[in-house]
Formats: structure tokens, sequence, C-alpha cells
């Protein structure tokens, strides 16, 4: 029988899967990053690429290998039940390029994980990572930023909520 986690445990085990993938990005691991993916995940890029879970591997690998690639640092914003076996997670990022202290303001992004639980583990359902442009809005571009770099300051990492 595959019994459903607790609400506390299911929040904390969805917010660990998150920070893995964003660690796995940072990492320039394109294999660790994908097998945090369901094989029918959805993957929704920044630029807008869409991505099944079965070829997140095949993405990434020429991106990591060809580019280099800044890491992320977030803070999550919420982790919510979706039922049983389901929870959404919604989150602000940014990256912070190679050689630099600060993030780039131009990349932030909005990011939501739906995650889903089946034979003991919770795996990615969907990610989507959007671009928080705020449009003729910069206070909240400065907002966000100054968040994730209080992140930061504080040396969480991104592990701040």
């Amino acid at each position: 029988m595959n019994e459903s986690p607790d609400e506390e445990s299911s929040a904390r085990a969805v917010r660990d899967l998150y920070e893995e993938l964003l660690r796995a990005w940072n990492r320039r691991d394109a294999h660790a990053y994908a097998a945090l993916f369901a094989p029918d995940a959805a993957m929704i890029g920044f630029d807008g690429s869409q991505v099944r879970g079965s070829e997140v591997e095949g993405h990434l690998s020429p991106i990591f290998a060809d580019h280099p690639t800044a890491a992320y640092v977030w803070k999550v914003r919420e982790v919510r039940p979706l039922g049983g076996s389901a929870a959404m997670l919604r989150a602000i990022a940014g990256m912070v390029p190679p050689g630099r202290a600060e993030p780039n303001p131009a990349v932030n992004a909005v990011q939501t994980m739906v995650a889903e639980y089946g034979s003991g583990s919770w795996r990615v359902a969907l990610f989507q990572n959007t671009p928080a442009a705020y449009h003729h809005r910069p206070e909240l571009v400065e907002q966000h930023t100054g968040e994730l770099q209080q992140v930061l300051r504080e040396g969480h990492g991104g592990r701040q909520s």
C-alpha cells in the first residue's frame, strides 16, 4: 500500500525537492537535475522552452557543456498541498552570473513547481520558470532583487522561507 505522507512532512519534502533541483542546476549536473522529474513531467524554461520530463537531461546537457550558466539563489514563498499526493511550491529566484556576487535583476524569475508523491518519494510533475519583468514597476524589480540579496547576505544559499 502506498500511503500519502502527512501535510507537514510533505511540505518539507517538496521544499527539499525544489532546493535539490536548483542545487543540481548550480552544480551543472544535468543527470541529477533530470532524475528529480517524473518521466511524464513538464518543464517550462525561462525562454519558454517546453520539455517533457524524460527529455530534461538531453535538453540541459548541451547547455551546461556550452554555456557558463549562472547560479540560482531563491526564496520559497509557499508550499501548498493539492491533495494527498500532490503539492505546489511557489518561489522567487534570481541568478548570480559567474564571477559575480550579486543577482542579475534582468533574469529574476518567479518559479512554480508541482510535485507528486508515488512509490515512496516526491518527484517534479511541473516546473515553470517565468521571467519576473514587472513591466513599468521598477520598485518590484528592486524588491525582488533585494530579497535575494538578503538571502545571499545571510548565507542561506537559497534556504529561506
